[in-house]
């Protein structure tokens, strides 16, 4: 079997070899609400049931610690840390292909973090990011659809950086050349100094990078979200048309001139108004703009058709699924889209798959009328 797919321009054919990925257990030492916890996981299908507080959602960061070696919530690893404590450590025995493979994350009490794959311990985490490929669908995530365009373009990037480790290296280093520019800025402005030669040595080394990020997204969002728009007429029963269309200044103005034509204006708001940092997605709901127009439901049914096309640009890219992750999903969904999302998650595709709810029933019932079978674990 076999699937064509579009990435960075180019045809790429993915060859489905019965590949899997399977997280077949995870322990935990001294992470968020868990003092040490040990879970087999036997089934591909995972429910995770119990209150709200008892570590349904702290179980699925701990899992999105070992294939993103950070956690999906917290952005200070030692927020991470059982209260009282300085460190923890996180280990999961993966199924990969065929072969066991041990990753482990641990922070050290005076703060230092290692990230161990079977006992080899990586010089830089961004080595590790794509090995074990992970969707992860939480709450707050309608962020993405109701919030500011930085919300998109972390999800882009989070995306694109576990398809392509160049598109990551190029974004780590215009991140930081893009602040190392703004504290140029801000120093000119509280010194009342101009330094234009060095503006343009930092904007010589700002646009190719800006320039390579931005034809990656643009050869690869032209797919992507298509295949969201797809999703979400299925998810919607094709009851509402969407519309998705990536945005960017260098789309019709080359970076070297936005830079210079912005330079005024950046000496004296003292940061960067011009790149793919401004990127965005415009979504539209029937012609409008979405977040304006959408209910709660559309708009919960939009966060998962984009979610879906990462899951699925994954899998067609890498071979095999990803691991998914879904933290509350059932809440603020009618039964009818709720049944066509787990249908197109579960049934759909071979991936390993990890769902938490407070009800027990709930989960229950809809796996088995979709004649499923699963693991429920209770908390």
């Amino acid at each position: 079997m076999q699937a064509i797919f579009l990435l960075n321009g180019n045809l790429y054919i993915a060859r489905y070899l019965n590949k899997l990925l399977q997280l077949e257990s995870i322990s935990l030492v001294q992470f968020k609400n868990y003092s040490e916890g040990h879970f087999p996981f036997r089934e591909r299908i995972i429910g995770i049931c119990g209150k709200n507080g008892v570590g349904k959602t702290n179980l699925l960061d701990a899992i999105y610690y070992l294939c993103f070696t950070k956690s999906y919530f917290n952005r200070s690893d030692s927020q991470n840390a059982t209260n009282g404590t300085t460190g923890f450590r996180i280990e999961g025995n993966f199924r990969e292909n065929q072969q066991a493979v041990t990753a482990v994350c641990i922070l050290r009490e005076a703060g230092r973090k290692e990230f161990i794959v079977d006992d080899s311990p990586y010089e830089r985490f961004a080595q590790h990011i794509g090995r074990f490929p992970c969707v992860m669908i939480a709450p707050d995530d309608i962020q993405i659809i109701s919030s500011g365009s930085e919300e998109r373009r972390r999800f882009i990037d989070a995306l694109m950086s576990q398809l392509d480790p160049e598109y990551l290296r190029r974004l780590i280093n215009y991140n930081k050349i893009f602040q190392q520019r703004n504290s140029c800025l801000k120093s000119m402005a509280e010194n009342r100094i101009r330094d234009p030669q060095l503006l343009t040595v930092y904007d010589e080394q700002l646009v190719p990078e800006g320039e390579f990020i931005h034809q990656r997204r643009k050869d690869f969002l032209a797919g992507c979200l298509e295949l969201a728009k797809t999703f979400y007429r299925q998810i919607s029963a094709g009851e509402e048309e969407v519309d998705l269309v990536y945005q960017s200044q260098l789309s019709s103005t080359e970076f070297r001139n936005l830079l210079e034509g912005s330079r005024e204006k950046d000496l004296h708001l003292q940061r960067t108004n011009t790149g793919i940092h401004k990127d965005d997605l415009v979504l539209t709901l029937n012609g409008e703009p979405f977040r304006l127009m959408a209910s709660q439901g559309q708009r919960k049914s939009l966060l998962f058709a984009l979610k879906l096309a990462e899951f699925e640009s994954l899998r067609t890219t890498k071979g095999f699924a990803p691991l998914l992750l879904l933290d509350d999903v059932f809440e603020k969904l009618d039964e009818g889209r709720m049944h066509n999302l787990l249908d197109q998650v579960c049934v759909n595709n071979g991936g390993q798959i990890f769902i938490t709810d407070t009800h027990q029933s709930r989960i229950e019932e809809h796996f088995s009328r979709l004649g499923l079978s699963f693991q429920l674990i209770n908390l």
